[in-house]
This record gives structure tokens, C-alpha cells and sequence, in this order.
């Protein structure tokens, strides 16, 4: 399936490491031009290397995106290198789960004020292109409550709320706005893998509360965030979809 993001630009946060490693290889494989960020410089020239000579442009910066200054230098830089920008993919996230005074300012400022000023940097190149869209990544923990309802997962529901009003605010533009929420998803060397290994108690209970039998893949989300991203998605604004095999048991109304 022909996507019709050939030769467009997208942005992704936290584009060295699970989901939004994920997400910038899907947009690559599907001819897209990718700049991403993360914070550890030799993860993001490894990943950029990766992709050296292989197609579309992939140019990786390292970054913490609660520096507001350096996030909006990245922006404008990337849509200055590629002639704009059409996707962004606030994928990055603090996983800040215990409840203290830390971690709910890093997930306020990582989470929630990365994404409001990637969007804020971003929408003057996003109001010029002819196939715009926001997605945030959420969490299943942002729909429901569960382990993870402090800071992470407040952050998350929050998230859910600001992508909502962002689309109806930017649908008479064409600006579609969505949100993704992840279920469990598992990767070698990933949260849910270290988890298995540090806590096998609590890997087993929510690994038991998987209807399917297993947690989610990056891929499983990856692909659904690039199509979403997609003019064939045009339709599509104001959503959270949910990609969680089944574990949340509420219904969206």
C-alpha cells in the first residue's frame, strides 16, 4: 500500500529506543525523509549511521526536549535542511512512574511541555505543507487507571485532552491531530524485558492481564503511527487510538 508520504519530512522524539526507533524505521521503509532527536549522542549516531546511503535522508540530533530553546533550534533547523516538515511524532517520554516531586516534573516537562513545544515550533511548517499531522504517543496508563497512574500516567490522560483540542482548533487549517496509546509492549533490553528479569511478580500479573497472550511489538505500534501519520488517514483527527490487544476493558465513547 502506497502510503503517499514519499519524499515528505517527519519529526520524531525519541527516535533511538523501542516505539520510536520503531516509527523512524517504518517512515524510512515507507520513503519518507526522518529527522529524530534522543538524548544520548552515541545512540543517535548509531541509529543515524544505521541508515547511511540507504534512501531516504535520516539526520539524528542529540537533544533533551525540555530544553525549549534547543528544541526549537532542532525544528527549525530540520525544516530548514528538508524544505519543511509534514509529520511530527512526539514519541518521548520520561517514564517517570514512582510517585515523587521528581518525577512529576520530568514527566511534565519532558511529556507534556516537549510535546506542547514541539507542536508550538513546528506549526508554522505544518500550516505550509499539503499533508500535516500531529501525533503524540500516549498509554494505555493514560486511559485507565493502574500501576502507573501517578506522574507518568496523569501526563498521559493530560496528553490525550491537549491532542484533542489541538484538532479541533486546527481542523479548518487541514492540521490533524491524534494521539496513539500503547499497551504493554515488549523489546529485548527494553522496560517490560528489565521488568521480567527485576520484578517478575508484576511482569507476570500484567503479562497474565493480556487477553492475547503476550504483550504488544514496537512494530505492531510503529506501523499503525505511520499510517495514521498519512494523507490515506486524511479522515482521521481528534482520535486516541488504542493499540493494546484488549487489555483496557473500557469503552470510548
Amino acid at each position: 500500500m502506497d502510503l503517499k508520504i514519499h519524499g515528505k519530512t517527519a519529526l520524531v522524539t525519541g527516535g533511538t529506543k523501542g516505539i520510536g526507533k520503531a516509527i523512524v524505521e517504518t517512515f524510512v521503509a515507507e520513503g519518507a525523509n526522518v529527522a529524530f532527536c534522543a538524548r544520548t549522542a552515541q545512540d543517535v549516531a548509531a541509529i543515524e549511521a544505521g541508515f547511511a546511503g540507504n534512501g531516504p535522508t535520516v539526520v539524528g540530533t542529540p537533544l533533551d526536549v525540555s530544553d525549549t530553546d534547543a528544541l526549537t533550534a532542532w525544528v527549525d533547523n530540520s525544516a530548514a535542511r528538508f524544505g519543511g516538515i509534514d509529520m511530527i511524532v512526539a514519541n518521548v517520554s520520561a517514564l517517570a512512574i514512582p510517585n515523587t516531586a521528581e518525577n512529576w516534573s520530568a514527566s511534565i516537562a519532558v511529556d507534556l511541555m516537549g510535546t506542547v513545544n514541539l507542536v508550538g515550533a513546528a506549526l508554522p511548517y505544518l500550516r505550509a505543507s499539503d499533508a500535516p499531522s500531529i501525533i503524540a504517543i500516549g498509554s494505555v496508563s493514560g486511559r485507565e487507571a493502574d500501576f502507573a497512574s501517578g506522574p507518568y500516567g496523569t501526563i498521559k490522560t493530560a496528553l490525550v485532552g491537549y491532542i484533542a483540542g489541538l484538532a479541533l482548533q486546527l481542523a479548518g487549517e487541514g492540521i490533524r491531530a491524534n494521539t496513539v496509546s500503547p499497551g504493554n509492549t515488549y523489546e529485548d533490553g527494553g522496560v517490560w524485558a528489565t521488568i521480567e528479569v527485576g520484578n517478575p511478580e508484576l511482569f507476570a500479573e500484567v503479562l497474565a492481564a493480556n487477553p492475547t497472550g503476550r504483550m504488544g511489538t514496537t512494530q505492531e505500534t510503529a506501523t499503525s503511527v505511520v499510517f495514521l501519520s498519512s494523507p490515506l488517514s486524511s479522515r482521521t483527527t481528534g482520535t486516541n487510538l488504542v493499540i493494546d490487544g484488549a487489555v483496557t476493558r473500557g469503552i470510548q465513547l
